[in-house]
């Protein structure tokens, strides 16, 4: 039921339902987004210097937000985002030094001039890259990759995935991804990159909260903000047919103090707001806690033998694909490693399904026959 803004769902109602995705411009996805960056950089300097991926996991980013003052017209940044990247790298073949920290902090400058425009890396951030040789245990896990063997788990870790997404879930990508669609910047250019959505399916009704940063320079007044807000409510409720759901935007802004969501580069994270790698979408772009996830951070970890980064992938890739191939008409997958045995070798693996509709192992041999293909699976992460 909903009262006073409260919803309250009954016990093993599976008409409750919840879920969230953070946008591209949030510090969570920052660090995620320029990390993963990295790793792929790293992945074709490697390739093309040497033929062969080298030991990496820059899977470690801090960014410690900065202050701003917003106005209305154009604020300005009086201290700097700071943006620490760690890790650890092959950083020397023979007698080849590899220049990744100079990799690491282009790379990042590269994809924040990219997709966060309004924030200009020479005054609203400040890179530092900590990068590391990698330790020698887990450098030697790798390495057996290069001597045609299947690679050996660096971790023990698991992956989970879902296939199919509700409409709830589908729901959500689809209003996040209309904000940061080129079009919308072009028809509202004041909204800013930083945007999240959380959506609340109770019984028959949809409820979609939506954060999104507006750029200070878009904006002359506070009636300003109020109707352009209202217009991009408008304009998702209208190309999204939501009209039989509730949209808010901004619900933490207090007009009687003039308390509102403004921002001069269009994210938070210029203000105070700190990302941490790990804490944002899942690989699917969601965070689904109706629905199996791992808390692993994917983003940055070399895609050869981590298999907290190939069994999310895996196991997402094949919930799809049992359910595409109608052996189900869901599915749920759980994989776990043991470091140092080999990636296809998995400790467990596991399904759940709904609406089965072949033998037990059809599906498994179906399994086995995927779970060949990881020791060649870092091409589908790469190149995606």
């Amino acid at each position: 039921m909903r009262a006073n803004n409260m919803v309250i769902g009954g016990i093993n109602d599976d008409s409750v339902e919840m879920a969230e995705r953070k946008g591209i411009g949030h510090p969570d996805s920052i660090c995620d987004e320029i990390t993963e960056q990295i790793s792929r950089a790293l992945c074709g300097y490697y390739l093309k210097e040497f033929g062969a991926i080298m030991h990496h996991n820059v899977d470690k980013a801090l960014l410690v937000g900065g202050q701003s003052k917003p106005a209305y017209g154009g604020g300005k940044v009086i201290q700097p985002i700071a943006l620490i990247i760690a890790g650890r790298a092959t950083t020397q073949i023979k007698d080849k030094k590899i220049p990744v920290e100079e990799i690491a902090i282009e790379t990042a400058k590269k994809w924040i001039q990219k997709h966060i425009p309004h924030l200009d890396v020479a005054k609203h951030i400040k890179i530092t890259s900590n990068i590391r040789p990698g330790s020698a245990n887990l450098v030697e896990l790798f390495k057996r990759y290069g001597k045609g063997e299947t690679p050996l788990a660096n971790d023990s870790s698991f992956g989970a995935g879902f296939y199919p997404k509700t409409s709830l879930e589908e729901t959500i990508i689809r209003i996040d991804t209309l904000l940061n669609d080129p079009i919308t910047k072009i028809k509202f250019p004041f909204i800013g990159e930083d945007t999240k959505v959380m959506g609340v399916k109770a019984y028959s009704k949809r409820y979609f909260t939506v954060a999104m940063a507006m750029i200070d320079a878009y904006i002359t007044d506070l009636s300003d903000y109020i109707s352009k807000k209202e217009a991009v409510k408008g304009y998702i409720i209208h190309s999204l047919d939501l009209f039989d759901a509730e949209v808010d935007i901004n619900t933490a802004d207090d007009y009687n103090r003039e308390s509102i969501y403004l921002t001069v580069t269009g994210t938070s994270a210029e203000h105070g707001d700190d990302g941490q790698v790990g804490r944002g979408n899942r690989i699917n772009g969601l965070i689904t806690p109706y629905h199996p996830m791992s808390l692993e951070a994917v983003s940055g970890k070399n895609p050869l033998n981590h298999t907290g980064k190939i069994y999310n992938y895996f196991a997402m890739d094949l919930s799809r694909a049992i359910v595409e191939n109608n052996f189900a008409d869901e599915a749920r997958v759980f994989i776990v490693s043991q470091i140092g045995k080999p990636i296809d070798e998995p400790q467990l693996l596991h399904f759940q399904l709904k609406n089965k509709n072949t033998d037990n192992k059809t599906i498994e041999s179906f399994a086995k026959e995927k779970l060949k293909d990881l020791s060649k699976y870092w091409n589908r992460i790469v190149y995606q």
